[in-house]
Parts: structure tokens; sequence; C-alpha cells
């Protein structure tokens, strides 16, 4: 086996400067003294051991790390910020599909609706006016969880196919979708993640 001359260097002056910390060992001490030591036995001579004390080395964070970590942290606060409104609308809008599904008359239907669109807009008009509109293409995504429909079928349901198709042309020009999915498989599976830690956080069960 040929060994890289770099390492032949490296065992020679190790061994030179144990030799030297050999020779003043025996200046101190009397020829009956024995020091006991950790030794190896390279190419039939045996040369003391050492174990030296770990050194850790940090590598710089490349700008694609950089930008992937603000990315997650900006999606982490936008989560712990707007989750709370999800779950919230996510149980009144269950609960005014749960209440809908008996009703055909579309009177009924209607009128039923607009006393519960008073309760969501009392209960959220004002927090959600201080979103941003990153928190706000969050928001809908998480909608979508809590609901299992986006958000552009919810508004087809309570405010007709019209008034839908006004809001995601609104959505299309900041840039979002109000038909986006949730995939916990797919585009939000690191999204998930941060959502099952808010909710630990809040004491909320999926």
């Amino acid at each position: 086996m040929r060994l890289n001359p770099t390492y032949h260097f490296t065992i020679f002056i190790t061994f030179i400067a144990l030799f030297f910390i050999g020779n003043s060992a025996t200046a101190q001490y009397a020829a009956n003294d024995t020091i006991t030591s950790y030794a190896v036995i390279y190419n039939g001579d045996t040369i003391e051991a050492k174990t030296l004390s770990p050194v850790y080395h940090r590598t710089r964070e490349t700008k694609y790390q950089a930008n992937r970590r603000a990315e997650w942290t900006r999606l982490r606060n936008a989560i712990y910020v707007t989750y709370p409104y999800a779950k919230k609308a996510g149980v009144v809008m269950n609960d005014i599909n749960k209440k809908l599904a008996n009703v055909t008359d579309k009177g009924e239907r209607k009128k039923y609706i607009k006393t519960r669109e008073k309760e969501l807009k009392k209960e959220f008009a004002d927090p959600l006016m201080n979103l941003s509109v990153y928190q706000g293409k969050v928001l809908m995504k998480l909608i979508n969880r809590e609901t299992g429909n986006n958000c552009y079928e919810i508004v087809k349901e309570y405010k007709g196919g019209v008034v839908a198709r006004f809001y995601q042309t609104v959505a299309f020009f900041f840039g979002s979708n109000l038909k986006q999915p949730y995939d916990i498989n797919g585009d939000e599976k690191e999204m998930e993640k941060i959502v099952i830690e808010v909710e630990r956080m809040y004491g909320y069960r999926s």
C-alpha cells in the first residue's frame, strides 16, 4: 500500500516532537519512574498516541442557503399570524355547510348565508385588513386546509359565480389564485410541518 508523502511527513514531525518531549521527561524523572501512556505501533515502532480536542469548523452560509432560510422564516411567521383566523373561519364555514346540506330553497340559503356573513365580517374584518398580500395568500391556503374547499369555491357558493370570478381576477393581479390547492405531499409539504408546529404551540387539535 502506498502512503501519501504528506502523511509520512506528519508522522515524522510527530515522532520528533514526542522525542523531545520524552527527553525532557527523562530529565525530570528518575530511572525507575514510569509514565503510563497510550501508544500505537507503526512499522514496528511504538509511538505515543494522544487524542486531541475536537476542532469545529463552520462553513460560510451560501447565498442560496440564506435565501432559503429567509423564505422559511417568512412563511413560518405568516402561518403563526394567520392560522388562528383560518381555524376560526374553518369552524364557521364548516358549520354553514353542515346547516345548508339539507336546505334546497335558494331564498332560504341566501338568507341564512347573509346572517352568517355578518358574523364573519364582525369577527374578521378589522384583523384581516391588516394582513399583507403574502399573509393573505397563506391564509387562503390554510382556509383550504381547514374546509377542504378553495376560496374560489367558497365565494362562488356564498356570493355567486360572478362575484367569485371578480375576486379571482383581483387575486390574479396580486400574484395569487383563489383556486390554489393545499397538497401536504406536494408544494405545501414544508408548510404543513410548520402548521403542525403551530397547532402544538396553540394547543389546537386537527
